[in-house]
């Protein structure tokens, strides 16, 4: 692994610099690194050009994540996919179908975390409730109390997918070579796509494959077919399915494949994020009592404008703007895909006075876009007055979403539900420190990351609070 400078006439050599664009160059593949959120701005501007996602053999064609949305090749299906989740979720007005759903699952979080609140917890709270509010949208499933086999089959193939997908280490190249540590970031058919002939009995990584791509089809099929069966019966509620298959007789195979893989795509694009930045906000909580209490502060504005008499609502949004400041630094502080997805550019390009040669692979630095010290001074610290007051500092939403033609579909519903669940659990909670040394925030890593597991404890902030979620 080395640095590859692309010499064109005219136009700057890139360079392996800690600036806004660098590259290297692993056996022969070009890789772009993008480590300013002006540069992403302009190459925003090209979508065209870097829409598309580079071959990954072993997630996309072997797991099977290349017929879902998040590394399907950019193209006229695609679109059709993109068309789905804009009518469903797209736009804030036609969301606001589903926000009485998100409030009630909401709600349905809050007495989980009453009944249980400890620590171990929290992060099997948040991730049901995230998969509960996507399993109704997409397929119209009410998930189970106890274990419900839905949110953990289509947990399992997320895992599956965090790992298949998980940018190699640069520096441990010649341990890959040498077959050690698959698993803590790309596979080599990843840079050898020839190894996809190997047989099975010579590359242990394809009987992994196998068990992923098994993973990966009951997560598509599962709960499509339990949609199958209650419209059989008469009995299935509207979904995104249900309404899809409504004329399922008129649908040809290509349509009912995409109904299929769409309708997962937006589970596996949506629940295990907003999931991870969830359990990143009781993190929060705890390591920032001090200078500002953002949870006292965040407290005492719900109750001087909602008081006792109820929990927040979404409409409550707009009169609650220090809440809301608690969102958008969460978005910022815990960057839930610390390098996104890679893309990959379909012809030369210039991009900042370099070129970008057809076939790149690009890799958006967003965790180093978000820890800017020069655009967030003290980049480690969470602090909710970055947003308000004037002047204010930048806007994260413009980087953690992605750009381009990928840019993060269902960002409005992740909001709303963010939004909510920070907001009724403050209304009803306090979160405090353990009882072992002070956690620190670290990321598991994976492409989608979480913090490293933590102790905490929640308790509720009053009877009345008690009585509120009892009352819901």
């Amino acid at each position: 692994m080395g640095c590859a400078s692309h010499n064109v006439s005219a136009h700057a050599p890139l360079t392996l610099h800690a600036g806004g664009i660098c590259s290297v160059t692993l056996l022969g593949q070009p890789i772009v690194i993008l480590n300013s959120a002006s540069v992403m701005e302009e190459m925003d501007t090209k979508s065209a050009v870097f829409s598309t996602r580079p071959r990954l053999p072993m997630a996309g064609e072997l797991v099977g994540y290349d017929q879902t949305l998040v590394l399907m090749p950019y193209g006229s299906k695609f679109r059709v996919f993109r068309t789905h989740f804009a009518k469903l979720i797209g736009t804030p007005a036609v969301l606001s179908q589903f926000i009485p759903l998100v409030e009630n699952e909401t709600h349905r979080f809050l007495k989980r975390l009453l009944l249980n609140p400890n620590a171990d917890a929290v992060s099997a709270h948040v991730r049901k409730l995230t998969g509960a509010i996507i399993l109704r949208i997409t397929y119209g499933i009410d998930v189970q109390e106890e274990q419900d086999s839905f949110v953990t089959l289509i947990q399992k193939a997320n895992d599956n997918f965090n790992v298949a997908t998980a940018p190699g280490k640069f520096d441990d190249l010649n341990s890959r070579l040498r077959g050690i540590d698959w698993f803590s970031g790309a596979f080599l058919v990843d840079v050898f796509p020839a190894m996809l002939h190997i047989p099975e009995i010579l590359a242990p990584w394809k009987r992994t494959a196998r068990i992923w791509a098994r993973a990966t089809k009951n997560m598509v099929e599962a709960p499509y077919l339990f949609v199958q069966r209650q419209m059989a019966a008469g009995t299935a509620p509207i979904s995104f399915v249900s309404r899809l298959l409504e004329h399922e007789e008129k649908l040809s195979e290509e349509d009912i494949h995409n109904v299929k893989y769409t309708a997962s795509s937006l589970y596996g694009g949506g629940a295990d994020t907003t999931a991870a930045a969830l359990y990143a906000f009781f993190l929060a909580m705890v390591l920032f009592p001090v200078p500002l209490d953002v949870q006292r502060e965040a407290q005492e504005e719900i109750d001087s404008v909602i008081g006792g008499a109820r929990l927040p609502q979404f409409t409550d949004r707009e009169q609650l703007p220090y809440i809301a400041a608690v969102v958008t630094e969460l978005l910022r502080w815990h960057s839930v895909a610390p390098l996104g997805v890679p893309h990959a550019a379909v012809e030369d390009a210039i991009l900042n006075d370099h070129l970008i040669p057809k076939g790149c692979i690009i890799i958006a630095n967003l965790w180093n876009m978000l820890h800017d010290a020069e655009t967030y001074p003290e980049p480690a610290a969470f602090r909710p007055e970055r947003y308000l007051g004037t002047p204010t500092q930048r806007d994260p939403r413009t980087i953690v979403f992605g750009f381009g033609r990928r840019v993060c579909p269902g960002r409005e519903l992740a909001e709303a539900s963010v939004f909510l669940c920070v907001a009724t659990t403050l209304a009803t909670f306090n979160i405090g420190r353990g009882a072992g040394p002070l956690p620190v925030h670290e990321n598991l890593q994976g492409t989608i990351s979480h913090p490293r597991p933590f102790d905490c404890i929640v308790k509720p902030r009053s009877e009345r609070a008690v009585e509120l979620i009892g009352e819901v």
